[in-house]
């Protein structure tokens, strides 16, 4: 388990809590929790004192723990697909059927 030191001797270096996580294998929410003894979920509110706290993150830091989810709007494989499907019924079409 990394320490605090560690993790915040990384901050201080520029490093932001995803490169942290990768050079140390842990996950960026844990990174946060180590570094600030505060959960990256936000699920309270922070006083000035924590606020204060080094490697805090002022915005977002749920990012943390819930990234993003990936919702492409189209895909090739999936494209293609509908592509092969279709051409029978042109081609069938074309030859006078329904």
């Amino acid at each position: 388990m990394p320490s605090k030191e560690q993790v915040l001797r990384l901050v201080s270096q520029g490093h932001d809590y995803d490169e942290i996580a990768t050079t140390l294998g842990i996950p960026p929410g844990q990174a946060y929790l180590i570094a600030t003894g505060i959960p990256a979920d936000n699920s309270g509110t922070l006083t000035h004192d924590e606020r204060a706290r080094p490697g805090i993150l002022l915005s977002h830091p749920q990012r943390l723990v819930n990234p993003r989810e990936v919702n492409p709007v189209t895909h090739g494989g999936v494209s293609a697909w509908i592509r092969s499907r279709i051409k029978p019924d042109k081609q069938l079409r074309a030859a006078g059927g329904n």
